[in-house]
């Protein structure tokens, strides 16, 4: 084989195989840098510049059961020949520690010897054969040596070193190096020794005596049980001359990648029984070992179990047999450890509420950023997330109930608040936005109430992440009843704080976290057991300075599997509801399409859209044309409706941060070569009819000094979660003193009307239909109250924030995740 001169680090992507795309995909799918971030380092090389609508397609395979946005960007990469040492550096670029690390590793273990040179003992004049090979990138290079020089000869260069006839001065130690550009690995130290004519040759002496070739397996592989999960080892030994070569057959089916003597398979699973069988060859014999039949059964018990049944005649004689050497069948499956179980969800969904701006409570800084941290983190693990800020009560309930409508049967359920809440009877209870200043039950929503719903629905898991205070009420003195909780052993609550104690926020210069989002962002995304994970973060928030003695989290779970939030999706048979749910979550994110303004003096405008949160959007202006006459021009937002929230002193800015828009990434957005006025709309969920404003074109004449302004009315729909009409009651609900937000308030039906008349998704008229109540709710929580805080002094602390400046940390009764 050639020498080559390319360094290994110079080979292209396509040159690594899927089980290493996939790890490092999930890597890049899971992480804050991940994949976005790669695609903006990659794009300091114009070949390898994705447009918005490569981005967005990538972002879309979310969506998918088993989608992966960086797996197809690595995939586009790889078309465009973007090299390994390319992508490392990117990786490095944007300080993906783990990846890089994964990727140096994968680099460095493409070459692998497969066949060692074995020692040799033979009689002048005849012929003896070294043999290396490795398994790696095309163009594996090989160079033998005798001690320290290099063998010069034909073969000194191949695979296969030929020595023949084999003389007095071939007589010493070998060793091969195979090498890859820069990277290479030499085979281990053989020994040619020279025999006298009389003499039987070496290691075969007792096998083949008078000769000096032949083969004979010495060591046979045995049949065996094993068990799911468990590693699988076979072993065919045989002495020969020139040294053996082996290859594995299961079923009469070559196993390409196993060429030792012992056949390795990890985490065996059932395809694997049968039978195995050893060819061993060299150049001049060939040998077949005995068939080893392999069967694979249930993993072993490692745990005790039990299986409910009714106590008839025949109980006893199944506590006989389960209590005996055999087990009763069904607790041989209850028994499987859960290693060898697959768990999987039929659908991923989240629901997130940021409260923050409360009309007659403190104000709180980080649910924002919580929100949008989690948002993120969570869609990467194909969550399907609604993500909603200021709710009142009629909206945080209509959420709520749309939320439960996307539930199913297996489905993972995942509900997060952060804001105002307490404890009261061992019930947690949410605060909405206009809950007045002596709130109690009946103002609130009952978390274990929403429980008992997600319950009915059979979901796979319920999470509940409560970033709130968890403090006694002293207004409220009843004891709510929410209904019956079933033993589901699948409910997870994640509290932010212990019982009777207060949650935390630090507050910086541009954007506030909560302690609990701070902790939890660095974990959630982990491949282990929900609870696991949460005593992680429990014991990073206990090794930090500023929340020891203040706020510690409290887990509270029966959830007996281990399944984990990052649970492959596995779609059910039953389809139609998968579509369903997909299509009810879809609505809440469409967003208005862009679109191109002509006016009359020959400007053309572009408007833009974009999404902060569910009920947050961000509309932005730019010029895209105008005629050589006009010096200046702007195009600016006006005349919006009253029911969504817009702060007119932070309309049409230049720049983000001017507009309040502190957390969109500059892939949603145009690109700062090109000037654009922003606009943050907030409140979508009380828009009762169509957005509709107003842009205007402000302009200049080189020849005039007075401004003109043009006007064009803009209509774009319901945008986002607008659709829902949030603000609409519900079904009825019981006010009545022993129980607020009672199980029967949610007597929703099983498909809303939107599934109906999905044909109409495009229509700005697009609503869900519910049964109006006698409760009115009030909408002043549009309007903004001063913010009087008391935020004492907190001690910085490292291990949470980066930034040089003070924290300080403001209670609160919840905080949110940040970007």
């Amino acid at each position: 084989m050639t020498s080559t001169t390319m360094e290994a680090w110079k080979m292209s992507i396509v040159t690594l195989n899927e089980e290493v795309l996939s790890k490092l995909s999930k890597m890049l799918d899971k992480s804050t840098c991940g994949w976005r971030q790669l695609a903006s380092a990659a794009a300091e090389q114009p070949q390898f510049l994705c447009s918005e609508k490569e981005l967005t397609t990538c972002s879309l395979h979310v969506l998918e059961a088993a989608g992966s946005p960086a797996r197809t960007l690595l995939a586009w990469l790889a078309d465009r020949s973007c090299s390994l040492d390319f992508l490392h550096y990117c990786l490095r670029k944007i300080d993906h520690q783990e990846a890089v690390q994964f990727l140096t590793n994968t680099v460095a273990e493409l070459i692998q010897i497969t066949v060692q040179p074995q020692s040799q003992q033979a009689i002048q004049g005849s012929r003896v054969v070294l043999t290396c090979r490795a398994s790696g990138p095309p163009g594996l290079s090989y160079q033998w040596f005798r001690g320290n020089e290099e063998v010069l000869n034909d073969s000194g260069s191949s695979p296969e070193l030929v020595l023949c006839p084999l003389s007095p001065v071939h007589q010493g130690h070998y060793i091969c190096r195979i090498s890859y550009g820069e990277k290479y690995v030499f085979s281990q130290w053989v020994h040619i020794h020279l025999v006298s004519q009389g003499s039987s040759p070496g290691c075969s002496s007792s096998l083949f005596p008078g000769s000096v070739s032949g083969l004979q397996i010495i060591h046979q592989p045995q049949s065996q049980a094993t068990s799911e999960g468990e590693t699988l080892l076979l072993e065919c030994k045989a002495e020969a001359n020139p040294p053996a070569q082996y290859e594995w057959y299961h079923n009469k089916m070559l196993l390409p990648q196993q060429k030792t003597s012992v056949l390795k398979l990890p985490c065996v699973t059932t395809e694997h029984r049968g039978e195995y069988r050893c060819k061993v060859f060299n150049l001049y014999h060939q040998a077949w070992s005995n068939t080893a039949t392999v069967t694979i059964g249930p993993s072993s018990v490692i745990e005790a179990s039990w299986v409910e049944i009714d106590r008839g005649l025949e109980s006893q004689e199944v506590h006989r047999s389960t209590s005996g050497l055999e087990a009763h069948p069904l607790q041989k499956m209850a028994n499987l450890p859960s290693s060898a179980k697959n768990y999987y969800a039929t659908d991923k969904v989240a629901l997130l509420i940021g409260n923050m701006n409360y009309l007659y409570h403190n104000q709180l800084c980080a649910p924002i950023s919580d929100v949008h941290e989690l948002t993120n983190v969570l869609r990467q693990m194909d969550f399907k997330v609604v993500s909603l800020l200021d709710l009142n009560w009629e909206e945080m309930h209509s959420a709520v109930t749309e939320f439960l409508m996307l539930l199913d049967k297996g489905v993972y359920g995942l509900l997060y608040f952060a804001g105002h809440g307490y404890e009261n009877f061992g019930n947690s209870f949410m605060v909405p936005i206009d809950a007045p200043a002596s709130y109690t039950s009946e103002h609130c929503l009952c978390v274990q109430s929403i429980l008992t719903k997600m319950q009915e629905k059979e979901t796979g898991l319920n999470v509940f992440l409560l970033d709130m205070c968890r403090k006694k009420n002293p207004h409220d003195n009843v004891i709510v009843q929410p209904g019956l909780l079933k033993v589901t052993a699948n409910v997870v609550f994640g509290y932010a704080t212990c019982v009777d104690a207060e949650a935390y926020e630090v507050k910086r210069e541009d954007v506030s976290n909560g302690i609990f989002i701070s902790f939890l962002k660095k974990r959630v995304c982990k491949d282990e057991k929900v609870t696991v994970m949460l005593d992680r973060v429990a014991e990073d928030m206990g090794r930090c300075e500023i929340t020891r003695g203040r706020q510690a989290l409290e887990l509270r779970s029966n959830l007996s599997e281990r399944r984990s939030l990052t649970d492959q999706i596995q779609i059910s048979e039953c389809s139609a509801s998968h579509s369903a749910r997909n299509l009810q979550w879809a609505v809440s994110h469409v967003l208005p399409e862009s679109r191109s303004l002509q006016f009359e003096c020959g400007v053309k405008v572009q408007l833009g859209f974009a999404a902060e949160f569910s009920n947050v959007m961000v509309i932005y202006t730019r010029i895209l044309e105008k005629p050589k006459e006009i010096v200046s021009c702007s195009a600016q937002l006006t005349d919006f409706p009253e029911d969504v929230d817009v702060d007119l002193k932070m309309t049409n800015q230049e720049t983000l941060l001017e507009a309040g828009i502190l957390l969109l990434i500059k892939e949603e957005l145009p690109s700062p070569e090109a000037p654009s006025l922003y606009t943050r709309i907030r409140s979508l969920q009380r828009l009762r009819r169509e957005l509709t404003f107003t842009v205007c074109l402000h302009y200049t004449y080189s020849n005039m000094d007075e401004e003109v302004q043009e006007r064009l009315p803009v209509t774009v729909g319901k945008p986002l979660v607008s659709k829902l009409n949030l603000h609409e009651p519900r079904p009825s609900h019981s006010c009545s003193a022993t129980s607020s937000f009672s199980p029967d308030s949610f007597n929703f039906p099983v498909c809303s009307s939107f599934n109906e008349d999905f044909a109409l998704v495009d229509s700005a008229s697009d609503t869900w239909s519910h049964v109006q109540t006698d409760r009115q709710v009030s909408h002043a929580s549009s309007q903004t109250s001063p913010r009087s805080v008391n935020v004492p002094e907190e001690t910085y602390c490292p291990e949470l924030f980066d930034s040089s400046p003070t924290h300080c940390s403001q209670q609160k009764l919840a905080s949110q995740p940040s970007e």
